[in-house]
């Protein structure tokens, strides 16, 4: 494997790439009822709500018709300006199958530079980063990858997660983001990643 190779930057898409939540948000509204509790993002939703999620994900064109979040591609331009060899890499929800296919349209829409990984299992793939919002999914990955690096679009569900291998990223500290990219690359082989 050349170096250019072992410089994987992974990029998750929901929340991350795409506005997933403003989309099941706005979509849930819609056919809401009066007294629907409100979605809540990784929250507690009743049971009727998780099976609206379930039908509205399962729409056909649902997926592929996700906008852009344009935090997550600052960082994506950050990581192609460092020349690191992109690859997304997201979960393929097994009630929502339609979505494994489209979620490949959409990369190729957006991102057609960027290698796709469809998974169960995040945890499996190699990169020297990883930029993602769910705390669950960047726990199994570091655990796997104790080295590698972290990028973590800031929200209110994930806000108070924090690992020394992340750093999040609120739309301001694109600089901070740089020089942690910086610092994943020059990383030797078994040498600690060390952002301080």
């Amino acid at each position: 494997m050349s170096n250019l190779d072992e410089n994987i930057g992974l990029f998750d898409l929901d929340d991350t790439l795409v506005d997933y939540s403003g989309a099941i948000g706005r979509d849930l509204a819609s056919i809401a009822g009066p007294n629907d509790p409100p979605y809540s993002p990784w929250g507690e939703n009743a049971q009727f709500i998780r099976g609206r999620i379930i039908f509205i994900r399962n729409q056909p064109g649902w997926w592929r018709s996700l906008e852009v979040l344009q935090a997550g591609f600052d960082v994506l331009k950050v990581a192609r300006e460092l020349e690191f060899t992109i690859h997304i890499l997201t979960k393929g929800p097994i009630f929502a199958t339609p979505s494994w296919t489209e979620k490949v349209e959409w990369v190729m829409k957006h991102v057609p530079d960027a290698g796709v990984t469809v998974t169960q299992e995040k945890r499996l793939v190699y990169g020297k980063f990883l930029v993602d919002d769910y705390p669950g999914y960047i726990s199994e990955w570091l655990a796997h990858r104790p080295r590698g690096l972290v990028i973590m679009p800031v929200y209110g569900y994930n806000k108070e997660f924090s690992h020394p291998n992340l750093v999040k990223y609120d739309g301001s500290n694109l600089d901070e983001i740089r020089r942690a990219m910086e610092t994943a690359k020059a990383r030797r082989p078994n040498e600690e990643l060390r952002l301080t």
